[in-house]
């Protein structure tokens, strides 16, 4: 049952949806995703080279050849979209790689480029927050007053322990600096965290979404841990030095992590699309629908939703973080 004191339920949801996010807009926003061939400081040298531990082809899992011109690849997007919503408008996702790590003339391009394909009204820019030059965060605030905007920060988590496990290549401190800027420029923010990493603990997982509800992003992206093969991941899997979380405990964790984040905050995702054909663990990821409708359950079954223990207060917070629930994780 809805609780009506959440301001954002939608249908059977007691999480801010981009779903309602689309109610409130009038119209369904997609997204249009493009590979624009950037590569990553951590895997040219520039910062390290490999990648993080799970990193297979920059996430851009479903995007076509870099070798595809942008107007191209935007085209065969609108084209697969409006087969299900023949008014459907878009903003072109930048997904795969680290897609401010050019030049600002360079970006400069591909960005106003995508701008003018038909369909195309904002833009969703995926980076990592090492990746963002003072001349290109003058740009961003400049593009953000003309067009929909949203810059996509990878943090996976708080903790420097597994930071440094997962070769990240930057801190803390890095995406701190970075949030900040692009937030003095009024800049729309969706925050990326992964759950099951390497080392960590659900309490640890529980932190960094009590972290990250305190910066009160306008979005965050949640999801699972995969294994795919060719990666180091797989290494540690196979050597069973790694040990995937099952779906209940995600469940869980997940239903937990809303409860301490702002109602106001959209959450863009809350499980993730690894690539099938090479996706080795945890198999139960494969069944999105099934995960999602568990999450919903599971919240509808506690009498919760997002927000409900959020507070602006770090005593409070750190309370709740030590608390011992009926519902442990």
């Amino acid at each position: 049952m809805i609780n009506y004191n959440f301001p954002y339920a939608y249908e059977n949801k007691l999480y801010h949806t981009l779903a309602f996010e689309s109610l409130a807009r009038g119209y369904k926003l997609h997204k249009a995703a493009v590979d624009a061939g950037f590569t990553c400081p951590n895997i040219d040298g520039t910062k390290g080279t490999g990648g993080c531990v799970f990193c297979s082809g920059g996430s851009g899992y479903f995007t076509a050849s870099a070798e595809i011109p942008i107007e191209k690849q935007l085209q065969n997007e609108m084209a697969r979209l409006r087969k299900k919503d023949p008014n459907a408008k878009a903003v072109a996702y930048f997904q795969a790689h680290t897609n401010t790590y050019a030049s600002v003339e360079t970006l400069r391009s591909l960005y106003e480029r995508a701008l003018q394909c038909e369909g195309i009204c904002g833009l969703a820019i995926a980076t990592r927050p090492d990746c963002l030059s003072e001349e290109l965060l003058d740009y961003l605030k400049e593009l953000n007053s003309r067009t929909m905007l949203t810059v996509e920060l990878g943090l996976q988590t708080i903790h420097p322990r597994t930071a440094k496990i997962i070769n990240r290549g930057f801190s803390l401190e890095d995406f701190m600096t970075a949030y900040k800027a692009l937030k003095i420029r009024g800049i729309r923010i969706c925050v990326h965290l992964i759950n099951g990493l390497p080392g960590e603990t659900k309490k640890m997982m529980l932190e960094s979404a009590a972290y990250v509800g305190q910066l009160r992003p306008e979005g965050i992206k949640i999801h699972m841990l995969h294994v795919i093969r060719g990666t180091v991941m797989e290494k540690l899997y196979v050597g069973k030095k790694y040990h995937p979380m099952s779906m209940d405990e995600y469940v869980r964790l997940v239903c937990c992590q809303l409860e301490v984040l702002p109602p106001e905050t959209v959450i863009e995702r809350l499980t993730g699309d690894g690539n099938k054909a090479t996706l080795i663990a945890p198999l139960w990821t494969r069944d999105k629908i099934r995960v999602l409708g568990t999450i919903d359950q599971t919240l509808s079954r506690w009498k919760t939703w997002q927000g409900r223990y959020f507070s602006g207060h770090k005593e409070r917070m750190r309370d709740f973080l030590n608390f011992e629930r009926r519902r442990s994780i």
